[in-house]
């Protein structure tokens, strides 16, 4: 399977991209010459890794039979200091809501993401130092 994303410049630093037929507003902020219309391109990594491994957990969990009522995913990704700045660490925390939600099977939905299922965390932990955390809020 083959993806493309068509990507326009649209003026100062803003930049256009066309996602399944979706589209994306890329900006830099003010001090860098941008207008702060959209976010950073960096920081999209972050949420594509959320996205990726939220889909996977959510999917296998419904599998699993498991209810859960909420999930909230935070990454935290730290920069090296110089360029080409990238990050050299990014930490997953998944925040689970439900009711006796089984703690080992929430693992196994992460470990399976992490390990066999979300192509961006494949393709990021191959660089990049990658930590997970597992919270659950009792609904």
């Amino acid at each position: 399977m083959k993806h493309t994303v068509h990507t326009s410049w649209k003026g100062d630093m803003v930049f256009e991209s066309e996602v399944n037929g979706h589209s994306l507003i890329m900006d830099a902020p003010e001090e860098a010459g941008g207008k702060n219309k959209g976010p950073r391109p960096k920081p999209l990594m972050l949420a594509a890794l959320a996205g990726c491994t939220g889909m996977d957990v959510v999917g296998i969990l419904k599998k699993m039979r498991v209810n859960v009522e909420g999930l909230d995913i935070r990454v935290e990704g730290e920069t090296s200091d110089e360029p080409p700045k990238h990050y050299n660490s990014m930490r997953v925390v998944f925040e689970f809501t439900g009711r006796g939600l089984p703690i080992d099977k929430l693992e196994k939905a992460v470990e399976l993401s992490r390990e066999k299922y979300c192509g961006v965390s494949y393709i990021y932990k191959q660089m990049i130092e990658m930590m997970y955390e597992i919270k659950v809020k009792e609904a």
